[in-house]
Formats: structure tokens, C-alpha cells, sequence
């Protein structure tokens, strides 16, 4: 199985990374042709598209101009210890064997605004560009008309090289959206993960994140890689309800924190 997640806001370069093993990312001319539309804008264009205050947009006006495609590990990090949030609370890569980094490498795949689809291991310079962003381009609008197809077939590409017959969707709506999910030529399932609140169960954004970082380090660990060992999942509480669960949407709850 193939599983897919969203980036995060917060980053990490201060830190090294737990492993010298690195990857380049494959969609980097792609990422090239962005680069130059991002450096095009003023601190007050990205301050207004992104909606982030004057200082991130001073920041990223900063990443933009000091990008290089001759990444090395003097000037970019693997993407999986880079990004910090929610998602990687959940995943804990820092504590990842190496072999599991590996296994990572070949199962975990992480969508991106600027990178399009990265491998854990992929290194990657410090950026901020969400997937929702209205940047306009020489292919439209927004980064989805960017990307077109490119990320999908990617995707195709990797299932059907490694045989894989699910796609796991633990990404957020925004970064899935990048994705042709009809085109997927792998079967595609997207878990949902409910924390009861008040006598009812309910998505809770925070949890959730975490949740899916949870259930892609249950998968490492236990060599998930069936729909019947997914099911098992059972990390921090969280337990398969079937009741809730259709095939595509397998439902876990957990009680009250």
C-alpha cells in the first residue's frame, strides 16, 4: 500500500536529521518553474495571498530569493525531519530504525504545494506554499491547475512499479484535492478518526492530524499491508468501529480525553 499525507506549516532546519540517507525529489523542475513565479512577489503580494503576517512574508520573500536546485545536505533537509506539526507528532520519525526509514522510502509518500509529492527521504529547502494557494502561473490560477495531472500520475507510476494495490489517504481535503482521485488506477481508502466530545463522536482537527501520523507509524511497525491489518490499528486508544466504516472509509473512534 501507498500512503499519502499532508506537508506542515512549521518546519524544522536547526535540528540534524536522524539519518545521512537522502533522496532528490522527483518533480524538481516542476518545483524550479514555481520558484520563479514566487520570486516575482513582494513581501506585501505574499503577505496578501498567504494571508500571513508582514514577518513570515518577509521570511518566505527570503526562502524564495536563497532557493537552490543543487540541494545537498549543507543546504536542504529530508523532507519527513523537516516538517514538524501535527501530522509528524503522530509519525515520531526521529525514533523511525533505519530499515523503517527505508520501508517509509517505499510506502509513505507526503503532497506538497512546491514539491508536488515527496518521499520521506527526499531532501527539500525551507518553504511555505500551501496547496490552496491562488498563485497565479503559466498553467492558471492556482497551484491545482499547476499541478494538473502530474501528481496523480506520479502516483500511477509508483503503485503500479511496486505493485501496490491501496492507496491509504490520510492527507488533509486541501492536499487531496491535488490528487485525480478517479484516475487512480490503485483502490483508494481514506481512514477518518473521531474523538467523542460531549457525548458524541466528532472529527476534531488536532486529533485527527495526529491520528494519521499515528496510524502511518502503526503501518511501518507492523508491516501493515492488508485492509484487514489496517483495521487493527489501535494506537493511543483510537478502535475500528464497523458500524460507522464503509470499505473506502474505514471509521476509528476513541473515547473522551
Amino acid at each position: 500500500m501507498l500512503i499519502l499525507v499532508s506537508p506542515a506549516k512549521t518546519l524544522d532546519f536547526e535540528n540534524p536529521a536522524a539519518t545521512q540517507s537522502y533522496s532528490i525529489p522527483t518533480l524538481l523542475g516542476q518545483s524550479e518553474q514555481l520558484i520563479d513565479v514566487c520570486r516575482k512577489l513582494t513581501p506585501s503580494d505574499i503577505a496578501s495571498l498567504m494571508k500571513v503576517s508582514d514577518k513570515i512574508a518577509g521570511l518566505n520573500v527570503a526562502r524564495f530569493s536563497s532557493w537552490d536546485v543543487n540541494f545537498t545536505t549543507e543546504n536542504a533537509k529530508q523532507a519527513v525531519f523537516a516538517f514538524r506539526g501535527d501530522v509528524y507528532t503522530g509519525l515520531d520519525a526521529d525514533t523511525l530504525s533505519e530499515a523503517s526509514l527505508q520501508k517509509a522510502q517505499q510506502q509513505l509518500r507526503i503532497l506538497s504545494g512546491l514539491y508536488g509529492l515527496l518521499k520521506p527521504l527526499d531532501l527539500m529547502q525551507a518553504y511555505r506554499l500551501e496547496m490552496g494557494t491562488r498563485l497565479s502561473n503559466a498553467r492558471g490560477t492556482n497551484l491545482y491547475q499547476f499541478w494538473g495531472d502530474i501528481i496523480t500520475d506520479e502516483i500511477n507510476q509508483t503503485t503500479a512499479a511496486q505493485g501496490d494495490e491501496f492507496i491509504i489517504n490520510l492527507a488533509s481535503n486541501e492536499y487531496f484535492k491535488a490528487v485525480k482521485h478517479k484516475q487512480l488506477t490503485a483502490n483508494l481508502v481514506t481512514p477518518v478518526f473521531k474523538d467523542k466530545k460531549n457525548g458524541q463522536y466528532k472529527v476534531i482537527s488536532f486529533f485527527a492530524k495526529k491520528a494519521r501520523g499515528m496510524m502511518v507509524r502503526y503501518i511501518l511497525d507492523n508491516n501493515v499491508e492488508s485492509l484487514d491489518a489496517l483495521i487493527k490499528f489501535d494506537s493511543a486508544g483510537y478502535y475500528f468501529s464497523e458500524a460507522e466504516s464503509t470499505v473506502t472509509a474505514p471509521v476509528f473512534l476513541r473515547e473522551e480525553q
